[in-house]
């Protein structure tokens, strides 16, 4: 069985269809890359599986659950963790503790954040920074990190909870070419490595295209086309539609 499930989804503003009919599964430790142009309906379709939008109609089932119209924090509490297109980090809070604070939640101790958070597991914290490259940054403060940088503390934060599927939106969005290819060559080892989901957005082709598993790309909210990589850039609708010169950049990881 598919760790994600969507079926028929659907949402209407004002009358235009954002998204019109979307099927697609998502498989554990799979990476899974949602493109398309301006106003394709990939933004909608995000946050519909995310909670942040509720369906008119259609069915999101993680795990074999409904999920479609829950809440954010309801869909957070079924392991799905999220990083998005602004990093979403306390600046005057040191490294560590930003992922002891992610801990505390983790363990829904939200009631204790008044209290600092240097005290809270900071060994499993420091053992997620480890694996997102972040060790020795620990105890420096968010505020004097490279972008880059704070983009892999988020990433940290996220996986506090040992989510089985993670969303990222835009995670690559204001870095440098070679930061975002290792930002997602890192999330695609911890996907293998956990076995978790991964649905993002993205409009760096270098990074669809060179790490993602499978592409879906979004049209006037329906689904245009889905397969690998090297499937849809050979794919002519996708060229035409995308981007209009016959041509998608990008190369496959090696």
């Amino acid at each position: 069985m598919s760790l994600l499930q969507v079926t028929g989804l659907n949402k209407a503003f004002g009358g235009v269809k954002a998204v019109d009919g979307v099927d697609f599964t998502l498989g554990k430790g799979e990476l899974l890359a949602l493109i398309g142009p301006n106003g394709a309906g990939k933004s909608t379709t995000f946050n519909l599986v995310g909670g942040q939008l509720a369906p008119d109609s259609g069915s999101v089932r993680l795990a074999g659950q409904e999920i479609a119209g829950l809440s954010p924090r309801a869909i957070w509490r079924r392991d799905v963790g999220r990083t998005f297109q602004i990093a979403a980090t306390f600046a005057s809070l040191s490294v560590v503790e930003n992922v002891q604070m992610a801990l505390l939640s983790a363990d829904r101790k939200v009631f204790a954040f008044w209290r600092r958070a240097a005290g809270h597991r900071r060994g499993d914290a420091l053992a997620l920074l480890e694996r997102v490259g972040m060790g020795n940054q620990a105890d420096r403060p968010c505020s004097a990190l490279a972008y880059g940088d704070v983009k892999r503390v988020e990433l940290a934060m996220a996986l506090a909870h040992g989510p089985q599927l993670l969303l990222m939106d835009e995670p690559t969005a204001g870095m440098a070419p070679a930061e975002r290819l290792a930002l997602m060559a890192l999330t695609r080892a911890l996907a293998k490595e956990r076995q978790m989901g991964v649905l993002f957005t993205e409009h760096s082709m270098d990074v669809v295209f060179g790490q993602a598993d499978r592409v879906l790309v979004l049209v006037r909210g329906r689904l245009l086309a889905e397969g690998t990589p090297e499937a849809i850039q050979r794919d002519a609708r996708v060229q035409q539609a995308y981007l209009g010169n016959g041509q998608i950049l990008g190369r496959r990881r090696q």
